[in-house]
Parts: C-alpha cells; sequence; structure tokens
C-alpha cells in the first residue's frame, strides 16, 4: 500500500456509496446462490452477474491475476479463496468476499453464513462474533482520534468470545484504489495507527478464528487457511468519514439499523 492517504471529496464519496450498493447486490445474490450441492463457481457467478447488472466492473477480477469477481473461502479457509468446482455441503462455513468499481471509485463488502444447519455449535458464536466485531469497530469509528481505537474495539470483541483474529490480516483504505493506505488492524498494535480525519474512506474486515491466531498460504498463492485448521469467519464493509459523521457505503442505510444499537446514527456524506 501507499503511504499517503487519499481523502475523498462528499462528490467523490456519493460514487463510492453508488460502487458500495453494487457490492451490496452482489453480495445478496452470492449469498442466495450459496446452497448445499451449489459449486462455489456458481456463488462467483451470481455475483459477477449482479455487478454488471449495476453497471460496474468487479475490481478483484484479474487483480494481480486473481481469476474470478469474489473470493469464496470454505471452513478452515480465511479469505481469498478461489472460487472453482468445490461443492457446498451442508454445515459448511461460507465467507463471500467482492467489489465493485463505478467510474473509478471502489467498494468492497464481506459476509459469512452457513450452509444448512451449522456443523460445528461453534460456527454460530464465530460467525456472529465477527459480524458484531465489524459493527463495534464501525461505531468506534465514528468518534476515533486515531485508527488504534477500532483495532481495540474489534479485538475486545474477540477476546469476550475467545475468539482469534488472524494476524496479519487487516482491513484498508480504499478509494481510486480497492487497497490504499492506512491498515485497519483487527487487533491491538505497540505502534500508534492513522489519525482519522474528514475525507478518510476504510474497510474494516474482521477475520476470525476459534483457534490459533497462525495462517498459512495455500499453492495456488491465493487463499489463506488457519494453521490449526480451525473454522474462520470474514466481515467487511466499507466506510466514508466526513465532516458531519460517517455513512458505511457498502450499506443501503448507510449502517443506520445496525449503527442504532450503539447510539450513532450515520449521515449521508
Amino acid at each position: 500500500m501507499a503511504d499517503r492517504i487519499e481523502y475523498k471529496t462528499r462528490e467523490q464519496m456519493r460514487v463510492m456509496a453508488r460502487a458500495g450498493l453494487v457490492v451490496e447486490s452482489a453480495l445478496a445474490a452470492a449469498r442466495g446462490a450459496a446452497v448445499a450441492g451449489a459449486t462455489t463457481a456458481d456463488v462467483d457467478a451470481a455475483a459477477a452477474s449482479a455487478i454488471a447488472a449495476g453497471g460496474a466492473t468487479s475490481n478483484f477480477l484479474g487483480y494481480h491475476g486473481f481469476p474470478a469477481s469474489s473470493c469464496v473461502s470454505v471452513n478452515d479457509e480465511v479469505v481469498h479463496g478461489i472460487p472453482g468446482p468445490r461443492v457446498l455441503r451442508e454445515g459448511d462455513l461460507v465467507s463471500i468476499d467482492c467489489g465493485a468499481v463505478v467510474d473509478g471509485w471502489h467498494g468492497d463488502s464481506a459476509i459469512s453464513l452457513s450452509i444448512g444447519a451449522p456443523a460445528q455449535p461453534r460456527d454460530v458464536d464465530l460467525i456472529e462474533a465477527t459480524r458484531r466485531a465489524l459493527w463495534a469497530g464501525i461505531a468506534a469509528l465514528a468518534s476515533a482520534r486515531r485508527l488504534d481505537e477500532v483495532a481495540a474495539a474489534i479485538e475486545d470483541v474477540a477476546i469476550a468470545a475467545d475468539l482469534h483474529p488472524i494476524d496479519g490480516y487487516v482491513g484498508h483504505g480504499i478509494g481510486t484504489a480497492m487497497h490504499q493506505a492506512p491498515d485497519v488492524l483487527n487487533y491491538r498494535t505497540r505502534g500508534r495507527l492513522a489519525k482519522v480525519r474528514p475525507g478518510m474512506c476504510v474497510a474494516i474486515e474482521p477475520m476470525f478464528v476459534v483457534g490459533t491466531s497462525d495462517s498459512a498460504v495455500l499453492e495456488d498463492d491465493w487463499t489463506v487457511v488457519s494453521a490449526d485448521g480451525s473454522r474462520a469467519a470474514h466481515w467487511e464493509h466499507s466506510i466514508a468519514v466526513h465532516d458531519d459523521g460517517i455513512w458505511v457505503l457498502t450499506a443501503s442505510d448507510g449502517g443506520a439499523s445496525e449503527l442504532a444499537e450503539h447510539g450513532i446514527t450515520p449521515v449521508a456524506p
């Protein structure tokens, strides 16, 4: 990532919100396609179709050679799973991550779900705690002076749920590129993270595992798996910070329904 943070105008944020709504639609389509008996390629095809229908292009397809419009990661796969012939089965834990570009501006979001009834009792807690951590991080962003406060809010949820953020994989800035400065960590660090300022747009994305926080990359050079084979969940949203508040760019309500319990009302840019 470049070291310099790209600060956006409100008009640019509004274009990013258009890209974000395409991503929201693509994830809804992918979720609908993620059923027992479908392949991970079927899930990707649904996302790709929705991105095209929204008049956008995929920012995943071709990114450093990535061959699909979404990442579909199953069970112990944390992130960057390549869609293909793998058949989804009842009880699989699936994370779907995708993005879109509109007029040169990017959106990025991810969800996790169980295919049918969870196969393992902790799957429900893992998926839900990771989702809660995402919204805790977003809520912290609303008043944070530095991104350290976002990292702490995310890690606190992991600690309370006896889960572990994957070490070394973090959120990021987003705008004219999918991955930009600053890094948005999911755990506390000794160093100080970037100041939160109006114009900043970031993708917050907690990745939690039941077991060790260590990971490995498979021979495809993309798929990240938990080192001990434990299951993983991943949630993500892109968020804009402006003078009047925050707005979740990849949620049609700007995050209002989830942020209400945190006492925060998002404000459109």
